[in-house]
């Protein structure tokens, strides 16, 4: 059962986090993100399954998400039928959906879909649409995620209903929809579920010394299993922290917690010559490739960041990054941007062949731009 204190409360809600957004925008930058939109949208989406050509559920989620992003970012309405055609708006506007079935059991899946569910949200609500049914739809996935938590490992939730991995995505999305639910609802269960999973995840061993949350935990020791650092771990967790921080009386440890893991990303491994690069990037052929999931992971990175300096709204803290976010634009137009506007998969140098192309890696460089236009240099 989910309980709004009032349906103007649950409005002021919605329109608080859009408020959150109220930052100067580069308008060159925001039109570079409108092309590149827009080529990602001509060539990969797919207007009669709702779906993007080669996606995936939490990907098409992610970009989803992205098309409202840029909207509430532009003012304008470009993609505004997109949400409610697509298959996941579609189950998200069906009151009768089976989330259960839609999922297949995949929690870190359920929770990148409420985050689209909400921007979708967002994106009616600046227009004075009605969008309470993607709110309904929204709780009623995080409940079923919330029911995963369980005692194994001291806490967490499972990534999926096979119960075979804790690890720190599902763990870090689960603070994050818990803080923002809680925020959009005033419901005291969603806050005090992620002062438990933010309790959990300080202490659950993922976070490695370099301050760069890794992959997950072996369920055999509950302990870190050494498995890759990717970078969107170290940018969820962070926006997850800064929600938090709103949510729990603006207690500026959440905000100092929250730059541990972004600065690890910047000063360590998970750059090459300060850009993002992946392990698994490569930009010469012959090498190592990032499948359809890892190509999303810098876009999200930077999307996520964009995120934490919202909920953050501190001009010293926005600073601190402006820099680093404003070299990954350069390097996604000098090295990933064709003339045609669809961005490939290496950032950090230029494509030799290795480079990958697809609604995923477009969507990354799409992400990376629209939090460049907000929080970069212009």
């Amino acid at each position: 059962m989910h309980h709004f204190s009032s349906p103007k409360l649950a409005l002021f809600a919605a329109l608080s986090v859009i408020g959150a957004n109220a930052h100067h925008q580069c308008s060159p930058t925001l039109s570079e993100a409108t092309s590149i939109a827009s080529e990602l949208q001509s060539k990969y989406w797919d207007s009669l399954s709702g779906s993007y050509t080669n996606g995936e559920l939490w990907t098409d989620a992610n970009t989803l998400e992205d098309l409202q992003n840029l909207m509430l970012a532009t003012g304008n309405d470009t993609y505004a039928d997109i949400a409610d055609n697509s298959y996941i708006g579609k189950a998200g506007l069906d009151p009768l959906t089976n989330w259960d079935s839609f999922f297949g059991g995949s929690y870190d899946d359920a929770q990148w879909v409420i985050l689209a569910l909400w921007k979708i949200s967002d994106y009616k609500a600046s227009r004075g649409e009605s969008y309470s049914q993607y709110m309904s739809s929204s709780l009623t996935i995080y409940d079923m995620v919330a029911a995963q938590w369980d005692d194994t490992c001291n806490g967490g939730v499972w990534w999926s209903s096979a119960h075979t991995y804790k690890n720190a995505i599902t763990n870090e999305l689960f603070l994050l929809t818990s803080a923002e639910a809680y925020l959009r609802t005033r419901n005291t269960t969603y806050l005090e579920n992620a002062r438990k999973e933010y309790g959990w995840l300080l202490n659950s061993g993922m976070q490695g010394p370099d301050g760069l949350f890794n992959d997950g935990l072996n369920l055999n020791t509950c302990q870190n299993n050494g498995e890759t650092a990717w970078t969107y771990n170290q940018a969820v967790i962070a926006s997850g922290l800064g929600a938090l921080y709103v949510a729990d009386g603006f207690n500026a440890t959440f905000l100092q917690q929250a730059q541990v893991s972004l600065d690890a990303t910047i000063h360590g491994s998970l750059t090459d010559n300060t850009v993002l690069k992946e392990s698994c990037d490569d930009a010469q052929s012959g090498g190592s490739i990032c499948d359809k999931d890892q190509q999303l992971f810098k876009g999200i990175w930077m999307k996520h960041v964009q995120y934490f300096l919202d909920w953050a709204n501190d001009a010293s803290i926005a600073a601190k990054y402006s820099g680093f976010l404003g070299s990954q634009y350069e390097a996604v137009c000098r090295n990933a941007l064709q003339a045609t506007d669809d961005v490939g998969s290496v950032w950090y140098a230029p494509d030799e062949g290795g480079s990958q192309w697809g609604p995923q890696a477009s969507a990354s460089g799409l992400e990376a731009v629209i939090s460049v236009a907000k929080y970069a240099p212009c």
